[in-house]
């Protein structure tokens, strides 16, 4: 079961790593793409903008290096329950992304894959507890 663990652990970690340092760089790359889903109410979206993808960047680097990977996977999955607030607020005020507004499925296909997201941070986060359960 250990090994199952680990295969699964080292899968999400080199899975959900890399993609948030790659969206992370986006954010930089093509800021104009992420700004309209920034609640107003917050103000000022290139520095929202900036500022998660600089965050996205750090969680994907310390969730790929075993060293960091608790502490990434504890903060990725934090990280995924705030930055709902953004995609939330893309699906009630039916903000469109690249000109495209998204039907209440896709927003719950969005939903459901943020939670997926967060069970994998967390499985990332929890490998030190299962691995010495298991010795």
């Amino acid at each position: 079961m250990a090994e199952i663990r680990y295969w699964l652990h080292s899968l999400f970690a080199f899975t959900l790593g890399p993609a948030f340092v790659w969206v992370g760089i986006q954010h930089f790359v093509n800021p104009g793409f992420f700004e309209p889903i920034v609640p107003e109410i917050l103000g000022s979206p290139p520095f929202w903008v900036y500022a998660s993808g600089a965050v996205e960047v750090v969680l994907g680097a310390a969730m790929i290096h075993p060293q960091f990977r608790k502490v990434g996977g504890y903060a990725t999955a934090a990280f995924l329950v705030v930055v709902y607030w953004a995609n939330l607020n893309m699906w009630v005020n039916e903000i469109p992304l690249s000109g495209t507004t998204f039907s209440t499925q896709a927003h719950i296909a969005r939903g459901v894959a943020q939670l997926v997201m967060i069970g994998m941070a967390l499985h990332i986060a929890n490998q030190r507890r299962w691995m010495q359960e298991e010795v």
